[in-house]
């Protein structure tokens, strides 16, 4: 199995969950974390427990000014650094008195944490959203799948899953390929390609599909480009073009909550026009990333795949991935805490 957490930035709360003031708890990639937002609207990330006498920062913390203060002591620390600068009962502080702070970004309404196993500076996290002012937020989905990380964007480079589990008409169900009296009235048909980019975009890969749906298996009522980047080792922005929807993005996060359990969110921007509609297509797209999560939920890791020749592209995303994985990864037999 490879290491559970590979290098790269995590979407880990979506911003909307945030407001001026809050500081949450959050459990991921083997880490305990507060995230909390200033008045000013700035976000800090920090290590959550207190080196006092162990608190949780993000349950109870009162964030003042930039400083997130302890719920238990009062003890306050710095978001830019880290640093205790206020002990209320004391008129010194310990020397080495503080707490990691993690590099951050917030885009595209989500909160980003950078995390490296060997502490490298981090690649430019893109903004891709290029469209949304014409384009409003419709809806999310969020599902919780019982796998390895890696096994999701790998999804994206197995061309020949699209007609095995995706080509049944999503009114048969999440179940499919199974055949209803739904089913019979449409079908999905795909043509995917999957490449990883070279040079100092190493850390994107880029798939194009094509999507049709056929009714009675004959007329092409609906046809749709599919564009997508996956940005390091969890971060997906899809845009697709259809005559009849205009533009539709989507972009999915996956947090690793536990080395086999990791949280995926969707989020969907379409024209303010779709309305229903695109609550239509929501729905669509969630019956689709459930088949897949059927697979994921029940299936095993095989590091050394026995490949058909039409599978190239399951081992170049394989090579590709291997990027975000380093000496210090932490291993399986790694994540744990001594503290408790």
């Amino acid at each position: 199995m490879p290491p559970p957490f590979p290098n790269g930035w995590y979407g880990i709360l979506e911003s909307s969950k945030l407001q001026p003031g809050d500081a949450k708890f959050i459990a991921c990639l083997g880490e305990k974390l507060v995230v909390y937002r200033t008045h000013e609207h700035n976000v800090f990330i920090l290590d959550a427990y207190c080196p006092h006498l162990g608190a949780n920062l993000g349950i109870g913390g009162r964030v003042v000014g930039d400083n997130i203060e302890c719920p238990f002591h009062q003890w306050s620390f710095r978001g830019e650094d880290g640093g205790c600068n206020n002990i209320p009962y004391s008129t010194s502080i310990p020397r080495g008195t503080n707490v990691k702070k993690w590099i951050s970004q917030e885009v595209n309404d989500f909160i980003f944490i950078w995390y490296h196993a060997e502490s490298s500076e981090p690649w430019e996290l893109p903004v891709p959203m290029e469209a949304q002012k014409k384009n409003v937020y419709h809806g999310r989905n969020e599902f919780y799948i019982n796998c390895h990380i890696q096994e999701i964007p790998e999804n994206g480079a197995d061309m020949a899953h699209f007609a095995a589990i995706h080509n049944e008409s999503f009114l048969s169900g999440s179940l499919a390929p199974r055949i209803s009296v739904l089913s019979r009235f449409g079908c999905h048909k795909w043509n995917a390609s999957w490449f990883p980019t070279t040079g100092k975009d190493k850390h994107i890969a880029e798939i194009a599909l094509t999507h049709s749906l056929k009714i009675i298996g004959k007329v092409n009522c609906f046809q749709m480009k599919v564009s997508g980047k996956q940005i390091g080792p969890s971060y997906v922005y899809l845009t697709m073009n259809s005559s009849t929807f205009g533009q539709i993005q989507i972009l999915q996060t996956i947090t690793p909550i536990e080395p086999l359990l990791q949280k995926v969110v969707h989020r969907f921007y379409g024209p303010r026009w779709l309305g229903p509609l695109l609550k239509v297509f929501i729905y669509g797209e969630s019956i689709m990333f459930e088949r897949d999560i059927n697979m994921w939920n029940h299936k095993v890791f095989r590091r050394n795949p026995i490949l058909a020749k039409e599978d190239t592209s399951i081992k170049q995303f394989r090579v590709w991935y291997s990027q975000f994985y380093t000496s210090n990864s932490k291993q399986f037999s790694d994540v744990g805490n001594v503290d408790w």
